[in-house]
């Protein structure tokens, strides 16, 4: 689907998601979870759980970085490089998940950090028992794990459709990763210029390293027609989003749209 906002005023669109990047947790609500934040060195996650587990998270984020920093000593180009990285057997698990994600998408592994912790750190608190649904941001990027739907938001910076829609995860479809990249908004590295590049997968490392590479071949509104295409190589890709201005363009069967409330 590609949608501009002229077509959007219209009432054509009437399937169903929306968008948010940084000032999404001010309207993160999780009337049933209990949100809480973890920060460690560079790592800042909001998350949701059942009840809080803050000790915990921290706990689990210095067990995940601790083999990642201590590797990227080791390997000062794994930090550094924009191009895939041979996989590495002996190399810690979150550090494997991070070179594959990296050779599947075609760009450096750093491009799923975000992700990948993400997911670590949601897959662990689950696997505590201390709760049984959990959603974890780490920049944009998000590993979910409920029971019920979920309408992920995605700021997607000066763009006029940025807060027009709502974004619906279906609980059959989790746990997955809802990951975004941009060219105008945040610190992330991006060569493109998309307000906002969405990518739905079951892998969430997967999710981050996608949204990056095709966030970079997206220079301009014309640039759009080019990514479903690209998307098709990746049959990973369950859903993918991207906003330019006054465009959006949507792919995937996991994309399904829902005006955002109070807009």
């Amino acid at each position: 689907m590609w949608f501009s906002l002229s077509r959007l005023k219209s009432g054509i669109v009437q399937r169903t998601m929306y968008f948010e990047i940084r000032d999404y947790r001010s309207r993160i609500s999780g009337k049933r979870l209990v949100p809480f934040r973890v920060v460690f060195r560079e790592s800042d996650l909001q998350i949701l759980a059942e009840k809080e587990l803050s000790r915990e998270a921290l706990e689990i984020l210095r067990e995940e970085r601790g083999p990642l920093e201590a590797y990227i000593k080791q390997h000062p180009q794994f930090l550094t490089s924009l191009k895939p990285l041979p996989f590495a057997p002996e190399a810690p698990a979150l550090v494997q998940k991070m070179l594959l994600a990296g050779k599947k998408a075609r760009v450096g592994p750093m491009a799923a950090v975000a992700g990948a912790l993400a997911e670590a750190v949601g897959r662990a608190l689950l696997e505590t028992g201390l709760t049984q649904e959990v959603v974890v941001e780490n920049g944009g990027d998000i590993f979910l794990s409920l029971k019920r739907e979920a309408v992920v938001a995605i700021w997607a910076g000066k763009s006029p459709l940025s807060g027009r829609l709502g974004l619906k995860i279906p609980s059959s479809l989790m746990p997955c990763g809802v990951c975004t990249s941009s060219g105008t908004v945040g610190h992330s590295l991006s060569l493109g210029c998309a307000d906002a590049l969405c990518v739905i997968s079951k892998d969430t490392a997967l999710a981050d390293a996608l949204a990056t590479s095709l966030g970079n071949l997206v220079r301009g509104p014309k640039d759009l027609k080019r990514l479903p295409k690209a998307a098709q190589r990746h049959p990973e890709i369950l859903g993918l989003v991207c906003i330019v201005g006054e465009e959006l363009l949507a792919f995937g069967p996991a994309v399904e749209f829902v005006p955002l409330a109070n807009h």
